[in-house]
């Protein structure tokens, strides 16, 4: 039977490996598939939402500039009476003209919007005129000033307002935390002047702003991802609970088969036994005795005759001594296949006649008792113990008494049979050393017989149950009167179906 269990436990692991492996492939291509599209998606959004906010603080740049250069327009701006000189020939006085830039210069220093939002003024040739947050800066000349990447900045700055006005990338020194960080500025020239006039944001705000954008987008596609993975654990567990359910399901139906199995290779073992202590009984054993008597005859014709032969008389006194010990041999194995005294006067009588026989071969005392109503080996209704109790409960008493003789060391013991109403009960005690009850159960090869013991009362539903203790031992088999026989017909007429 090892075989076809073996085959059948490879098989479901196939069946089950070839179900959890697709549904586990398909998770994890769907998984990578969300992910790649997920990224691409986010790098999309990145871009895009980048490109958007740098859009719009280019126009709020533009915005504030356009501001700023309309606040000193009208100082920017010729009057009439310079308008009418100029059309005359003359020229604006140069101190009215200074006077103009201090004043514009004014305007535009308390122009700010924010502690890092502010206007600066250069020259055309690099020299600092207004910056608010920086005044050591005023006076001096920063053509040459490069940033921590080597770009030129002011050169920069001043490029982009000699066409017209643009837009600037750039390191600078951020007023509020005093460390450099990216710096988008915008700038457009007065020509009039040779002025430079911008402003400009600090990109880290972007940056932190565009970061936490990517932190949500990568949170959704890890948490995506997560769903994805309890998916697959659920569907995992999905497939373990149905083929652990299935696992038990076949498990219960084989160890019910095994049991039924089991039940039916007893019956067919007692059934043999049966008939071959049949056989020897009142075949071989029959003829033994023929056999016997005929010599005996002859032996006796010796005897009375005339002349007699001590050679020939010897040889037959030899012959029938050997002949009646082969035929107390040839019984006593009929006896333990099967004693007949247990299908023809019951257990009780059989159990009786164990313990003299267990007696008359050991040096220890035997006693057997009945307890309960009705005869030796009767119901309280006067109905006979079925062949199956009679059989198993006769097992368990030859197995234990047995064990007792060769293992136990013991004086004496007692064998008790109660028939009640509800059951057969057969106790077996003895004054032996005793045993470690778990420990035997527990060795494969110590518990040999207390398995089988089990074994035997399971199929109708008996218990066996043990006490050992030095000096004292007592089994206790019981077996139900109601619920055998439904048991033994389902283990007698329900086939076995090979897996």
């Amino acid at each position: 039977m090892p075989a076809p269990f073996f085959f059948n436990d490879r098989l479901k692991t196939k069946i089950f490996l070839l179900a959890v492996v697709p549904f586990l492939a398909a998770i994890a291509s769907i998984g990578i598939g969300v992910r790649q599209q997920a990224t691409s998606l986010a790098q999309t959004q990145h871009a895009t939402m980048q490109a958007a906010y740098l859009s719009s603080k280019e126009i709020e740049l533009r915005h504030y500039v356009e501001l700023a250069t309309s606040a000193i327009a009208p100082l920017y701006a010729p009057d009439e009476a310079a308008a009418s000189g100029a059309a005359s020939g003359a020229t604006r006085a140069p101190a009215d003209d200074a006077a103009r830039q201090r004043a514009a210069l004014a305007v535009l220093q308390k122009m700010d919007f924010g502690p890092d939002g502010y206007f600066f003024v250069y020259d055309m040739h690099g020299r600092s005129l207004m910056h608010p947050r920086e005044p050591g800066l005023v006076g001096h000349d920063l053509w040459n000033l490069r940033d921590p990447q080597g770009s030129l900045t002011i050169q920069q700055l001043v490029t982009a307002a000699q066409h017209g006005g643009g837009y600037v990338r750039y390191m600078w020194h951020r007023p509020s935390t005093g460390k450099l960080a990216p710096k988008l500025g915008y700038v457009v020239a007065l020509p009039r002047w040779g002025w430079m006039v911008g402003t400009g944001i600090y990109l880290d705000d972007v940056d932190s702003t565009l970061a936490h954008i990517d932190e949500r987008a990568s949170a959704n596609i890890e948490r995506t991802l997560q769903w994805l993975g309890v998916i697959a654990l659920a569907g995992v567990g999905v497939f373990a609970l149905g083929a652990l359910v299935l696992n038990v399901s076949e498990y219960r139906s084989t160890d019910a088969k095994l049991k039924r199995l089991a039940q039916q290779v007893v019956e067919s073992q007692e059934q043999e036994r049966a008939r071959l202590s049949r056989e020897l009984h009142d075949g071989i054993s029959q003829m033994l005795v023929s056999a016997k008597l005929l010599l005996e005859s002859a032996l006796a014709r010796f005897e009375r005759g005339e002349s007699r032969v001590p050679a020939a008389e010897a040889s037959l006194s030899t012959g029938l001594t050997r002949l009646s010990d082969t035929l107390r041999e040839v019984r006593r194995i009929s006896h333990a296949l099967r004693p007949a005294m247990l299908d023809d006067l019951g257990l009780a009588a059989a159990l009786e006649q164990l313990t003299r026989e267990l007696a008359d071969e050991s040096d220890m005392a035997f006693g057997f008792t009945q307890t309960g109503e009705g005869s030796a080996n009767a119901l309280p209704h006067a109905a006979p113990l079925p062949d199956a109790v009679n059989t198993v409960l006769f097992r368990i008493a030859q197995e234990a008494l047995t064990n007792i003789v060769k293992h136990a060391q013991a004086r004496r013991a007692m064998l008790t049979l109660d028939i009640a109403r509800d059951g057969v009960t057969l106790a077996i005690a003895d004054n032996g050393r005793g045993f470690d009850v778990a420990q035997a159960q527990a060795d494969p090869r110590a518990g040999m017989g207390l398995r089988n013991m089990r074994e035997r009362l399971e199929p109708l539903g008996g218990q066996l149950s043990i006490s050992s203790r030095p000096g004292h031992t007592i089994l206790t088999a019981w077996v139900p009167i109601q619920a055998h026989s439904a048991t033994s017909q389902n283990a007698t007429q329900k086939p076995i179906e090979t897996p």
